[in-house]
């Protein structure tokens, strides 16, 4: 034999016992995390069934949790705020007087009827009058945006009164 072959059969033999040798090891595992319950906290650790639940205070999430709702609605072609939608600009006055570092965008939507213009010009009205409501109940008007869409974001499709009149709305979105 040549000493090249020998060579590279010492070479295969010496692979084959090193992968022999890998076969057999076992695998470390990574160290398991800490427990809540281990002796670095301070302070009691609640059993898993009194974790506090639901959403994280001052979310979006919350918001639409703690208020009546986040939608006022209008008649046809207005944008006076009635006692049901007073209500509900009420909550929201609450809600945000218990956060007062966030902010909320109204928007103002219409129905399908009406030219373009039109609506987007009742929209901002619609906005701007849950605005007004929310900062006569002592929301300061720096943390109130408004915005109108119109006639261009429906949330009902249809052309009758149910679709139209879901449709006439302010919506108030959290934001920050």
């Amino acid at each position: 034999m040549t000493l090249i072959r020998v060579s590279a059969r010492i070479a295969g033999a010496v692979l084959l016992i090193g992968l022999a040798g890998c076969a057999g090891k076992p695998k470390e595992l990574p160290p398991q995390p800490v427990s809540a319950s281990s002796s670095t906290q301070n302070g009691p650790v609640m059993p898993a069934q009194q974790q506090p639940t639901g959403p994280v205070p001052g979310s979006e999430a919350d918001f639409l949790a703690s208020v009546i709702s986040d939608t006022v609605h209008f008649e046809l072609d207005k944008y006076d705020i009635d006692a049901e939608s007073q209500g509900i600009l009420r909550s929201q006055a609450q809600w945000l007087a218990r956060y007062p570092g966030k902010s909320v965008t109204i928007e103002g939507h219409c129905d399908e009827r009406g030219t373009r213009e039109y609506n987007l010009a009742l929209g901002e009205r619609r906005a701007n009058a849950a605005k007004n409501m929310l900062v006569s109940l002592g929301v300061d008007a720096a943390r109130i945006t408004t915005v109108s869409y119109g006639k261009e974001r429906p949330i009902a499709l249809g052309s009758d009164e149910a679709a139209w009149a879901k449709n006439r709305r302010a919506v108030t979105i959290a934001v920050n």
